[in-house]
């Protein structure tokens, strides 16, 4: 789907489709690898940020174009990586604190955005968009009220509470409100592709692929909690 929604010129989608289609992976990574990895031993999925970055480092040298733009995702994945154990290991009960927590190096993407980390500055940037949207909903549907509960509660307490929450999103209000945000970020993310002259071309598809994957992965997030609450990256 993500390759069929950003068509660009042959010269173009050399560069942008790989990056757009990694870009996107990055995204749903955390959720099969971070979480739990963080249930199990944040500090040691913390430490991990070290390898990210410097994994991407080396990469970023590398003569192959591919190599480099993917050692530059690599940079920028590793903030949001850093921000996520920080906040599911240890702050995962305060709700409030999640956004500034993930938009921490927020004034170092916004310096590298004008230079060869452009890369790694828009996706960061499109990832805390994506959060930013996601955390904003929860709180308009009145949903963030049962996040605290869910993740503090005991092994068998905490699918029936995080299955309540599911439920709470199917009232016609609260529904309502997830589909115009959906439809809002869809927006932005059609306004980012490569084809509309107002967006910058490669970064654009790369940042249209983070925030579209991101409302695919609430989509998965929501199905889980209605029918498998267990699988949620939010229960210990």
């Amino acid at each position: 789907m993500i390759g069929g929604t950003w068509q660009t010129s042959a010269s173009a989608r050399s560069w942008s489709f790989p990056v757009a289609r990694i870009a996107a992976a990055m995204v749903v990574l955390p959720v099969f690898l971070q979480a739990p990895w963080v249930r199990l031993d944040p500090f040691s999925a913390t430490l991990f940020t070290g390898v990210l970055i410097a994994a991407g480092l080396v990469l970023h040298q590398s003569r192959s174009q591919t190599a480099s733009d993917l050692g530059s995702l690599l940079v920028g994945f590793s903030g949001s990586w850093l921000a996520g154990c920080i906040f599911w290991g240890w702050l995962r009960a305060h709700p409030v604190l999640h956004l500034p927590v993930e938009a921490f190096a927020v004034p170092v993407a916004l310096g590298g955005l004008q230079g060869r980390w452009r890369l790694a500055a828009t996706f960061y940037l499109s990832s805390l968009l994506g959060t930013a949207c996601t955390d904003l909903a929860m709180a308009a549907t009145g949903v963030m009220q049962f996040w605290p509960a869910v993740v503090t509660a005991s092994l068998d307490q905490a699918p029936l509470l995080l299955h309540q929450a599911g439920l709470h999103l199917l009232q016609p209000l609260p529904m309502a409100t997830l589909m115009i945000a959906a439809v809002l970020v869809m927006i932005v993310g059609r306004r980012l592709n490569p084809n509309n002259s107002n967006s910058d071309g490669d970064t654009g598809a790369m940042a249209a692929a983070v925030l579209i994957t991101t409302l695919w992965v609430d989509g998965l997030f929501l199905l889980s909690a209605l029918l498998q609450p267990g699988l949620s990256g939010l229960i210990e």
